[in-house]
């Protein structure tokens, strides 16, 4: 009895394990250099909210803001808790523009807008985009398992 109890109870953990980790696979944006873990913010309400409140980004994680079409999407940094890199891609995943951008300490916050229209926008730790020499014209691969 105490061993079929064992394997029904190894069986269920198993099981957990698969769905809620082993099965969790990450989307993940990825430049020549290296690739960030991002969360997909597609709908304005998660776009409105994105990184706000945010007191620790990990190195290699970001987010992912995806709009209908290109655009001169502006962001600011009103109630952003840490300073952030943000990259502009346009619809034909090439890198439209770079900026990094500190929690907004005044009132109106400023508001971040590319050079060039852009479809997606990418929010990663300040610096990140620095250290892995994220440029203008960078080619820009999203790599989302089907969940």
């Amino acid at each position: 009895m105490k061993w079929k109890l064992i394997v029904v109870f190894s069986v269920i953990v198993l099981i957990i394990v698969y769905f809620f980790v082993g099965n969790n696979k990450e989307d993940k944006v990825c430049f020549s250099s290296d690739c960030v873990n991002v969360k997909i913010s597609d709908d304005s309400s998660e776009r409105q909210r994105g990184l706000m409140y945010v007191s620790f980004l990990e190195e290699s994680k970001g987010m992912l803001f995806v709009f209908e079409k290109n655009g001169l999407h502006g962001f600011w940094m009103k109630n952003t808790l840490i300073p952030l890199d943000i990259i502009w891609i346009s619809e034909d995943y090439d890198v439209v523009n770079v900026e990094t951008a500190e929690p907004c300490e005044e009132d109106p916050c400023p508001v971040y807008v590319p050079e060039k229209e852009a479809r997606y926008v990418l929010e990663v730790n300040s610096g990140w985009a620095n250290r892995n020499e994220i440029r203008v014209g960078d080619e820009v691969k999203f790599l989302c398992p089907k969940k």
